[in-house]
């Protein structure tokens, strides 16, 4: 019989209730985000739970026993359990959506019971589950992840890296975005770029929905919709511009797509990848302190929507690191390959041309 190490039986058993914590706090965190209760504290100085409920309207023993478990959670400071304060730092991170540190939005949209029903059916058939059947909570989720660097980053400080590529689009480019989500980045560039022409492909009708939403909200007449994925690009040269962000690695063909842009893509036109920062080296990987997360995110979502039809190539949310990706866009045609490292924690940027 195998001896058991009471130390490291410790320390195993410490880990997995930290996790739990961590499923609990994460919870919290969706609560105070959904209830707008981090926003009343933004700015507010130190509070009582009463004077919390008197700012939001809800109920002071409710407010009381979340906020103490935020301070537990150490993100909110109290000394007492009585008087609580939002710090400036914490306000940019669970407040702030226009700062690049907010997080909260991670949290918006808990994955239903049902998904995690399907996802271990999943493990069976080997078939995991598209975007459009993760339905539209996948892509709010997605859209408040993203949507503070995309706002504050894209413009003023990658598409100027590009070569070229502001020029084109301040005369008048015509630009798809493939797997653009609830449309965050195109409309952003849309929004910037008033004499261009922006195109948004998706599958997922629900990412779709909400696109259509900023152009409308927005009054943009310049960003048209499709419920498509990128392998339905037109079959001959059209793009000055084309971007994919954080989806080749979800794409069940990503060589097919790849392959589709390169005959969608005018010869003096850029594709600009947005993946997310991996080696192909698990030990490397392994000094990501987020690692675990990023696998969670795969399971669950990206290698799900990769394997969600039997043929799916599964990448994953670390299947697409530089080797990989060079590789790719070569075989698919491309012969120029510039990576980008603009000090984004999460993702590397390509510059691939034709």
């Amino acid at each position: 019989m195998t001896q058991i190490d009471p130390e490291k039986l410790k320390q195993l058993s410490f880990s997995v209730w930290n996790f739990k914590q961590g499923e609990m706090v994460a919870n919290m965190i969706h609560l105070g985000d959904r209830l707008g209760l981090y926003r009343s504290m933004d700015g507010a100085g130190p509070m009582t739970a009463a004077e919390l409920a008197d700012r939001t309207g809800l109920k002071e023993r409710w407010l009381l026993e979340w906020l103490r478990g935020q301070a537990a959670a150490r993100l909110v400071d109290s000394s007492d359990g009585e008087i609580f304060e939002l710090s400036a730092e914490g306000a940019t991170v669970l407040s702030d959506e226009a700062s690049l540190s907010f997080a909260a939005g991670a949290f918006s949209s808990p994955m239903h019971p049902e998904t995690l029903d399907k996802l271990a059916e999943a493990f069976k058939t080997g078939v995991g589950l598209s975007y459009e059947d993760l339905g539209p909570n996948a892509a709010h989720r997605t859209e408040r992840m993203l949507g503070p660097w995309t706002r504050q980053a894209l413009v003023p400080d990658l598409i100027p890296r590009l070569d070229g590529v502001k020029e084109k689009l301040s005369k008048g480019a015509l630009v798809a975005d493939v797997g653009c989500g609830g449309g965050i980045a195109v409309a952003t560039m849309a929004t910037a770029f008033p004499d261009s022409t922006f195109h948004g492909y998706d599958p997922s009708s629900h990412a779709i929905s909400r696109c259509n939403d900023k152009v409308s909200e927005g009054g943009l007449k310049n960003l048209e919709t499709f419920v498509a994925g990128g392998e339905d690009l037109p079959q001959e040269p059209t793009y000055d511009f084309v971007i994919t962000f954080d989806c080749i690695h979800d794409m069940t063909h990503p060589a097919e797509v790849i392959s589709a842009i390169r005959r969608a893509l005018k010869p003096d036109g850029t594709w600009l990848i947005k993946d997310i920062r991996s080696s192909g080296n698990f030990q490397k990987n392994m000094k990501n302190p987020m690692l675990a997360m990023f696998y969670g995110f795969s399971v669950s979502a990206c290698m799900s929507s990769a394997l969600s039809k039997p043929d799916g190539a599964g990448l994953g949310t670390l299947g697409f690191p530089p080797e990989v990706a060079e590789s790719m866009t070569r075989a698919g045609g491309f012969s120029r390959f510039t990576l980008h490292d603009i000090d984004d924690p999460s993702n590397l940027y390509y510059e691939v041309r034709p």
